[in-house]
């Protein structure tokens, strides 16, 4: 049985391929295509996963879509006959709709097949259910309540339920216009972060602040008695005009979400280009705050129907690692599933084990407990492209690498790091990560300098040998997909302060052995060395997409000033930089 999973016409397009209930390959379509989130049919991720299977198209045996245009449909029927919205927003979602409903057909025809060449049958799978079945059907638990929150996905922006076996059963959702995500987007829009996927910079911010602005929060997002949420529209103008999302085949764009009544209860918005003021690094922690407490509220409510201690989240506010790091303190949940995509990019795996697992009634066999599912390269190859470009390197077995490059970093100079399986989800997670020793203060302007180019307020993250995790954190349950912020123990932050964020946390990875060998076996050498038992760790590119393959980790190492590339067993020195943190 193979199921081809699909997030389409939306940010973050994805596919991933699904044999026999086992999770094959995966891959995001800005990895290929090289456009941050980009939006539309993921053709070319397509073609790689059945590549990458050896199949064709014509092999596929269902197409799972995470979107589904007939929910709801009778709430989208009446929002266009009371008139709530624009009519050119209603021609667009009925555009955007209509390629949904003929993507198998266009699918096909890009690939170079007549549609009736294609046995496989389309299912289109409600975005939320999609986000559910990304979590709970690839978690290691029978039974657990499943929590999505997003921006909107089919009219709807969050769901609840229960999950168990091959089931999971929808008790209640929150409905358009209401929405944490639009919420939180609104928010970064008003502080002057205009980007999609820009709410993680704003996170970011929120602990240099104070939450001094609750009550006027608390006008805009209401905490409901049925454990839900409701947003005061008054203050948001999606409810009238519609989300404005445009993209045409790249970076999706996002029109203003706020009306002019949040800039009287807020005051003037920060533009772009304006410093940071003390008032909006203060309007940054409070719409953290009132994120966290509505999502404890929805949190404990669910808790409280279904008295299971095991929680799956999805969606893209569950991208929130800062709140995520504290449910064990402010929830009875003991255990806590988040996949490595839980957000958009994630609803190709859930609509693919939605179809295998509710539809046709599939046994759950397989648990995602590794991120690594996109394309990987031999050495062979990798020496070829070296020899062609001219570049000189040296080969290293196994044990002189990881000492070699362990010694490089306890010496100050960054690593661009290139292993194996390419990352399925937003985070470098020891595969296509640039390395840096977090013991140096200064290190966090170095890296900035010589090639992020990011916010001096974004803080780097540390991937900690899992074993060491509870002497240096505060928490100590597993972190596999760096999904979550802890505390550094006191005793320990002034060890480690290019990985330690201004409130004394980390957004750690935690690296098991058995997951992840050669990255552990990295850290381990580093902390022989050292001591210290983690790296910094950032993502492998600079202000564009993971790099995905050995040419574009050669591209970004020859224009940025990393002093070190390792491809596989391949070891590049820089010489035009000097190590240490020079220029």
């Amino acid at each position: 049985m193979i199921i081809l999973g699909i997030n389409a016409y939306h940010g973050d397009s994805s596919a991933c391929l699904v044999r026999d209930g086992r999770l094959v390959c995966a891959i995001e379509e800005e990895r290929i295509r090289r456009k941050k989130h980009w939006a539309g049919l993921p053709t070319e991720s397509v073609k790689w996963c059945l590549g990458y299977a050896g199949v064709s198209l014509k092999d596929v045996d269902y197409i799972a879509v995470g979107r589904n245009p007939y929910a709801h449909l009778e709430k989208k029927i009446l929002r266009v006959l009371t008139k709530k919205h624009s009519f050119s927003f209603l021609r667009s979602r009925y555009k955007n709709a209509g390629k949904i409903k003929k993507l198998k057909e266009k699918l096909a025809e890009d690939l170079g097949f007549s549609p009736r060449a294609v046995k496989a049958q389309t299912v289109n799978v409600e975005h939320h259910k999609a986000h559910l079945a990304s979590s709970f059907f690839v978690s290691p638990f029978n039974r657990a309540v499943c929590v999505s929150i997003d921006g909107f996905g089919d009219f709807v922006s969050s769901m609840v339920g229960l999950g168990q076996g091959n089931e999971i059963k929808v008790e209640k959702s929150v409905k358009y216009p209401h929405s944490l995500g639009i919420f939180y987007t609104a928010m970064t829009q008003f502080l002057g972060f205009e980007k999609y996927g820009d709410e993680y910079k704003v996170m970011g911010l929120s602990a240099m602040g104070k939450p001094c602005y609750m009550k006027e929060m608390r006008k805009i997002v209401r905490l409901d008695k049925n454990g839900l949420f409701s947003l005061n529209t008054d203050f948001f103008v999606h409810h009238t005009k519609g989300v404005e999302m445009t993209w045409s085949e790249g970076e999706p764009q996002i029109g203003r979400l706020y009306s002019d009544n949040l800039i009287k209860l807020l005051g003037a918005p920060r533009k772009k280009s304006e410093k940071i003021t003390q008032k909006y690094v203060d309007l940054a922690s409070s719409m953290q705050k009132i994120y966290e407490e509505t999502f404890f509220h929805v949190l404990n409510n669910v808790y409280k129907k279904y008295r299971c201690d095991k929680l799956c989240l999805s969606g893209g506010s569950i991208q929130n690692s800062l709140a995520n790091g504290r449910i064990f303190e402010n929830t009875d949940f003991r255990d806590v599933y988040i996949p490595p995509a839980a957000y958009d990019a994630g609803t190709a795996v859930g609509a693919a084990f939605w179809v295998f697992n509710s539809v046709l009634g599939g046994e759950r066999e397989y648990i995602m407990d590794t991120p690594y599912f996109g394309p990987e390269f031999s050495n062979d190859g990798i020496k070829l492209m070296l020899n062609a470009m001219g570049i000189k390197y040296e080969k290293l077995s196994d044990g002189d690498l990881f000492r070699t490059v362990a010694a490089h970093i306890a010496e100050g100079k960054i690593v661009g790091w290139f292993q194996g399986r390419t990352e399925w989800g937003p985070r470098a997670l020891g595969n296509r990560s640039i390395l840096a020793d977090p013991r140096r203060g200064d290190m966090r302007d170095v890296l900035n300098e010589r090639i992020k180019k990011r916010e001096n307020f974004r803080p780097f993250a540390p991937s900690v040998l899992e074993d060491s995790v509870e002497d240096w954190f505060e928490n100590s349950y597993p972190v596999p997909f760096m999904e979550k912020v802890y505390k550094i123990r006191a005793a320990k932050r002034k060890r480690v302060p290019a990985v330690c964020h201004v409130d004394g946390t980390g957004r750690l990875q935690s690296v098991s052995r058995k997951i992840n060998p050669r990255y552990y076996a990295l850290i381990r050498e580093f902390y022989k060395m050292t001591r210290v038992p983690m790296v910094l760790n950032t993502s492998f590119n600079e202000n564009e997409p993971i790099v995905n393959t050995p040419g574009e980790a050669i591209h970004c190492f020859l224009r940025t000033k990393m002093d070190v590339l390792v491809l596989n067993n391949f070891l590049i020195i820089n010489h035009k930089v000097s190590f240490g943190g020079g220029t």
